[in-house]
């Protein structure tokens, strides 16, 4: 391969690093620089052209027309080509570009993809040095695999890029933190010793009672910051977020028209680009020298240290303030399942209390009651007795109990208490973490978004010359190019909505099907079983279909967000967020709608069935009602998510791809073993994981929280449920973030974005569903209507009775009536509804009680509503967004920044004073020996106002330009120059 003359600017690895340096592998060959960022580029291997070469051949060339890319041949750069090389002394015109197939320097020849990228590569380079980072690689060259490039960025750039970025840095000044007296002072200590044996060993986390006041960097006040050393100062993931924003704003304008290492990336220039890790991430020497990734490791990444508080400033440090909100969040989101855990534990806890005493249930199981009900299926199903479900009707009571309705208000109120101790948290890590008051930063395009609008400016180009009109140039990208996008992602997302019914339909199908075919079997027990096999393979049947179309809504949600041409990476996250949530929350909870509030509402009655393709009863709800099955569907579907989805997909991939590459290390012969060097911290973490965004990780949280809150009434053992799993995975998203990726750059962030809105809308939601699963799905409101308007004694006996009405068997249509049936003799059965008797003048008609029932069910609603919204509105003006403590902080802060910047201009104004104080004594001691010698004139870049005290030492000349220049703005003065100066000088005074 060629050498560039970039590859011979730049320090090259040559002799080997020492044990100590190659042990870090964290520094250039030098031992002093550290390596902030690495760019990985691939050697391809030669194909079908290296075969045309001739080992004897010594400067073959291949002429290759260039689409605009490459750059014009000069005779300085051998890399781009020369023309002066080619047979016969013809220069290469513009546009073709002769390439080395062979070298008499014994350099391997390249193919044109690659030179094109070779020379890509050398522009961006090139560029990256222009912008002040040093640059280091390998000197030998490889005929394929990995090549590293490694950066470095010296204290003038870091300097530089900090105050363009704002980044916030300590101060010399700090202040004591108000400290509590008297009996909260006693009661914070005390809690402090309780909670000693949970905190992470982490010096970060110990408590401080004094905080350094924090300021935008600027190059003019370096010495009101605490830079003890210029290798420190800047923290290696601040150093890494430096450069990439380097490397994201560097151009190569001569070779491919783009701008980023990003757009670099997509078109395969390189193969990826990351920040290191501060070494490896076990401990090898003494604890007191760990790294903060081994300090992470050992007291936040173990699953040994489930039971200890998150080190959140530490991850923040390490990872950026982005990953540190989204584990700050879900330790609040954990933390909070804590007491929904316990409040479930106890209304489940009532429900066993109470399933001996419940008068509902015990009257279901009494066989002395004799309710004969009518068949479950036409034909080959025979009458039963009720009796028969007193197994179904005491596990329904365990969930559906006046305590649900006390639990549902409740976890209602938890959601409202959940986001608005979030937003209090939030705020708390915002002042902590000096993120009050960012700005966003200015985001590049995207590579595709940059590469449609260069077609579309090129197409405009080519019209533009044959009209030979002038028309606007095209700076963007309107709705017109979109168009076609948004009309595929909209027929799209409705063709996924329809998909996902038809496999709820289609389980709705195999359910009724199988009801049917298993009751026509001679086998008694099969007969009794059915109810139990058809819901359980039902509900896995649903949950594999589930996690199947969850892999593909993410796929289609990433190719649909594509084809919307999103001008930014937040613009791109935002919309995939919201595709990826809609189709997701889609699948996960079709199910358990259809479960909870259409299934049993439309099968019709004995005689008038509801019938699927003519042949086939729509089902019906189990006789103790289908709240049961609701639990049944939601725990079942809830714990497989969180058991095969979040845990054996994330712990069993990354096991398994670290025991295939350890299977081929130990393919590889002892001999080239031997050959290979150690690997560097580079090649360590580029064997690792690219980190690719926190999406998932949110989603698979936000899914479990609409399990927890929208149909908790159904399952009040779900929030301790999703307890035991956050505690999982929490140590095992913490260890895939230390030992299994990519370290990510340090992105800055104020708030967790659009998934506080997505939480706040299912907050919302989840009032509404619950409100209609009380009332619609469950008997509460049934058997509150019985109690306080029908029972003769004011109590629940006959109840079941009130709810079963009556059918006369001989109103079967032909057919269906029960074939070699046991009961002969019987004339009436019985079935679930709210329907007048066959005698009845309206026979089969709804009842005045359905009516009443149905009133009371849509009152209940509105009254729960109603009463969870405003108790919700309650606590949030009770719990204020910004805590009071961190307000008057916040205050104390800004006085003691402004006495701060006070104080150093007045030291600034007063050593100007003096110094021209001493000028005035020179000056008139000058004149004293010399009274020849005129007035002083002003120079052009003198920074002194006119007058007596502004005396120029020098005799006329000009004077040299103080630093403090702002003289004249705590003067009350301005400065006044000569009327005949130019626009530099003006723009030189201030």
């Amino acid at each position: 391969m060629q050498i560039s003359p970039l590859e011979d600017k730049s320090p090259v690895m040559g002799a080997p690093p020492s044990p100590q340096v190659r042990s870090e592998g964290l520094y250039f060959c030098d031992g002093k620089r550290k390596v902030d960022y690495v760019l990985v580029f691939h050697h391809r291997r030669l194909s079908s052209i290296r075969s045309l070469v001739s080992g004897s051949v010594s400067q073959d060339q291949l002429s290759v027309v260039s689409n605009g890319n490459f750059p014009p041949a000069t005779s300085s750069d051998p890399a781009a080509g020369r023309g002066g090389d080619i047979p016969g002394g013809e220069a290469a015109s513009v546009g073709e570009v002769f390439m080395e197939l062979g070298s008499a320097k014994g350099s391997e020849p390249m193919e044109p993809v690659d030179q094109e990228m070779h020379l890509i590569r050398q522009e961006f380079e090139t560029n990256l040095l222009e912008a002040g980072l040093e640059i280091e690689r390998e000197k030998e060259v490889k005929t394929h695999g990995p090549s590293f490039t490694r950066i470095h960025a010296p204290w003038p750039v870091l300097c530089r890029e900090a105050e363009f970025l704002k980044i916030r840095v300590p101060t010399k000044a700090s202040y004591e933190l108000k400290e509590e007296r008297g009996f909260g002072s006693s009661m914070s200590s005390m809690w402090r010793k309780l909670n000693q044996p949970f905190q992470p060993k982490v010096s970060l986390q110990d408590h401080c009672s004094t905080k350094f006041l924090s300021h935008c960097f600027s190059r003019d006040k370096l010495h009101l910051y605490n830079i003890s050393s210029k290798d420190t100062f800047f923290d290696n993931a601040t150093r890494g977020r430096i450069v990439y924003e380097i490397l994201r704003r560097t151009v190569c304008v001569r070779t491919c028209q783009t701008i980023g290492i990003s757009t670099l990336i997509a078109k395969g220039v390189y193969d990826s680009a990351f920040p290191l890790h501060d070494g490896d991430y076990k401990v090898i020497g003494h604890l007191e020298e760990r790294t903060d990734r081994q300090v992470l490791n050992e007291e936040w990444a173990r699953y040994s240290a489930f039971y200890k508080y998150q080190p959140i400033d530490l991850v923040r440090k390490y990872f950026g303030e982005k990953i540190g909100l989204y584990f700050a969040w879900l330790g609040v989101y954990t933390q909070l399942l804590i007491p929904a855990s316990i409040v479930g534990i106890i209304v489940f806890g009532y429900g066993v209390a109470t399933v001996d005493t419940n008068l509902p249930s015990l009257e279901m199981c009494d066989g002395r009651l004799n309710f004969t009900m009518c068949p479950l299926c036409d034909g080959a199903c025979d009458f039963w007795h009720l009796s028969t479900a007193c197994g179904t009707a005491r596990a329904s009571h365990l969930f559906d109990n006046p305590a649900t309705v006390f639990f549902a208000i409740f976890m209602s109120l938890w959601a409202v208490l959940f986001l608005e101790h979030w937003k209090r948290r939030q705020i708390s890590l915002s002042f902590s973490w000096d993120l009050t008051g960012i700005e966003e930063d200015e985001e590049h395009p995207r590579p595709k978004y940059e590469t449609i609008l260069l077609q579309k400016r090129q197409r405009k180009l080519k019209n533009k010359k044959k009209r030979k009109k002038s028309e606007p140039p095209v700076d963007k990208l309107t709705w017109k190019d979109r168009l076609p996008g948004y009309l595929i992602n909209v027929t799209s997302i409705l063709f996924m909505f329809g998909l996902t019914f038809s496999a709820v339909f289609s389980v709705i199908i195999y359910r009724i099907t199988v009801s049917a075919l298993m009751a026509m079997s001679p086998d008694p027990e099969i007969k009794s079983n059915v109810r139990v096999t058809v819901t359980a393979t039902a509900v896995i049947i649903n949950l594999v279909v589930i996690l199947i179309l969850d892999e593909i809504y993410g796929a289609v949600a990433q190719w649909l967000t594509e084809l919307e041409i999103p001008k930014t990476e937040t613009n791109f996250e935002e919309r995939l967020i919201m595709k990826a949530f809609m189709l997701k929350f889609m699948n996960a909870y079709a199910p358990i709608f259809y479960v909870a509030f259409f299934k049993g509402r439309f099968v019709g009655r004995p005689g008038s069935y509801v019938y699927v393709f003519n042949n086939y009863r729509m089902e019906e709800c189990a006789p103790g009602g289908c709240l049961i099955e609701l639990c049944i569907q939601l725990s079942i579907i809830m714990l497989g998510k969180q058991l095969i989805q979040n845990n054996i997909f994330e712990i069993g991939i990354p096991k398994l791809k670290k025991l295939i590459r350890a299977l081929k290390e130990k393919g590889k012969t002892p001999k080239a073993r031997e050959e290979e060097k150690p690997p560097q911290q580079w090649n360590l973490d580029y064997a690792l994981a690219p980190f690719e965004g926190l999406t998932p990780e949110y989603m698979e949280m936000i899914i479990q929280f609409g399990f927890v809150s929208l149909f908790v009434a159904s399952f009040p053992l779900a929030p301790l449920f999703a307890l035991l799993n956050n505690v999982i995975e929490i140590r095992l998203d913490a260890k895939k973030f230390v030992t299994e990726l990519r370290r990510p750059v340090a992105a800055r962030a104020k708030d967790i974005g659009i998934w506080f809105n997505i939480l706040s809308g299912m907050g919302k939601l989840s009032v509404i569903i619950n409100a209609f699963v009380i009332s619609f799905t469950s008997d509460f409101i049934p058997r509150l209507v019985y109690q306080y308007m029908y029972s003769p004694s004011g109590t629940m006996h006959g109840f079941i009775d009130h709810t079963l009405s009556y059918f006369n068997v001989s109103n079967f249509k032909p057919g269906s009536a029960p074939q070699n049936s046991e009961h002969e003799d019987i004339t009436f059965c019985r079935y679930k509804d709210y329907r007048e008797p066959p005698w009845s003048s309206d026979a089969y008609q709804l009842s005045k009680q359905y009516w009443s029932v149905l009133a009371a069910r849509l009152a209940f609603v509105i009254l729960f509503q109603n009463l969870v919204m405003f108790l919700g509105l309650m606590v949030a003006w009770v719990i204020p967004d910004v805590p009071k403590t961190i307000v008057e902080q916040l205050k104390r802060e800004k006085k003691l920044l402004v006495n701060l910047f006070l104080q150093e201009e007045k030291e600034k104004f007063q050593l100007i004073q003096s110094l021209f104080a001493k000028d005035s004594i020179l000056q008139s001691n000058s004149q004293v020996s010399n009274p020849s010698q005129g007035l002083p004139i002003l120079g052009r870049y003198s920074t002194l106002p006119s007058g007596p005290a502004a005396g120029d030492g020098g005799g006329g000349g000009p004077r040299p330009r103080c630093r403090a220049a702002s003289f004249s703005q705590f003067s009350g003065k301005t400065s006044s120059s000569p009327k005949n100066e130019n626009a530099n000088s003006r723009q030189t005074a201030v």
